[in-house]
């Protein structure tokens, strides 16, 4: 048997585009939202304070016919030693065998597949013509969020950026620059300069289990998409709480992870509060208003990363990358 494996640096010089990751993760959306994907809530273990180790099984059935799992970890002090905060391995199955095909890096995957699941819920849920973007954490993950956003709302044309460690801005700066030609990045000096007046914002801190909430819904203009990456790390209850519309990529995840007593207590909306997931979504079971408060809380499903993984095996084998190893 043959298991190909795949760095980071050859996924990324295969040139997927965003909107490439944005089409596979809207097409897993839409199948979980048919009933035909497999995606348990993710387990984990916690061997440090605030820091995480996950596992993410996933099936994805039809026409797609995928199946693996990540082993991805969250350490926010790797930050002030200048290491990942996301780190990871992802395994590619043989749907119909089960035997393993692919072993790569799930650093790319995991950045770029979580900047598509922001997107893909603002061509769902924002305002066609929103031209401001606020971004509360410039790392990996602001970056991947900051592009998908944008190809996902093509008048957009001013990003407002924010992040406590004052060093990130000028990197995340340059980078948005190159990956979006004519866009405005206008540098913050607080999370409230940021955010007044955006149509979008997005938040992409590290995910801690006593947080703060540091964004206050009345610091937020009534017209707004406020999209959370961080869990509850971030928005104040109210923002989603009185939202007109609320939605979650996953709500026996995010029910499941509530239940548990570790995050979106405190005034977090519950099962009641919810008005469908990007799976009935995308499936279009249900639709959200495009004016008016709306909030998303974005955990990250299993489901992207396979069919991103999918997509990434695909190509190597296209071009001919990665290393072909016999066991």
């Amino acid at each position: 048997m043959e298991i190909r494996i795949l760095s980071f640096e050859e996924i990324d010089a295969l040139g997927i585009s965003v909107t490439e990751v944005m089409d596979v993760v809207e097409k897993g959306f839409r199948l979980k939202g048919e009933g035909k994907v497999e995606l348990p809530a993710k387990i984990g273990i916690h061997p440090r304070k605030d820091c995480f180790i996950h596992a993410m099984p996933c099936f994805v059935g039809a026409d797609a016919d995928v199946a693996g799992i990540k082993w991805v970890s969250g350490y926010p002090p790797n930050q002030a030693k200048g290491l990942p905060y996301i780190n990871g391995i992802m395994c590619l199955n043989e749907a119909e065998t089960g035997i393993v095909k692919s072993i790569m890096d799930a650093n790319w995957i995991t950045a770029w597949r979580t900047g598509a699941a922001t997107g893909v819920c603002a061509r769902h849920m924002a305002d066609p013509d929103a031209g401001t973007l606020a971004v509360i954490g410039l790392g990996v993950q602001g970056r991947t969020n900051t592009v998908a956003v944008a190809k996902a709302l093509p008048g957009l044309s001013v990003v407002k950026a924010y992040d406590a460690y004052t060093q990130q801005l000028e990197k995340y700066k340059s980078l948005i620059e190159k990956d979006l030609p004519g866009i405005n990045v206008l540098p913050c000096r607080s999370v409230q300069e940021a955010v007044d007046g955006a149509d979008v914002v997005v938040t992409c801190t590290p995910i801690v289990a006593d947080p703060e909430r540091f964004v206050k819904s009345d610091w937020l203009k009534k017209d707004c998409l406020a999209i959370a990456v961080d869990y509850d790390s971030a928005f104040d209850a109210e923002v989603m709480s009185k939202a007109e519309a609320f939605v979650c990529d996953d709500k026996n995840q995010y029910l499941w992870t509530q239940e548990q007593g570790a995050y979106f207590q405190k005034g977090y909306p519950g099962k009641e509060d919810i008005l469908g997931d990007m799976g009935d979504l995308c499936a279009g079971k249900v639709s959200s208003p495009r004016k008016g408060r709306r909030g998303a809380v974005l955990m990250g499903i299993a489901s992207h990363d396979v069919l991103t993984a999918d997509l990434v095996y695909r190509k190597a084998i296209e071009k001919g990358v990665g290393k072909v190893v016999q066991i």
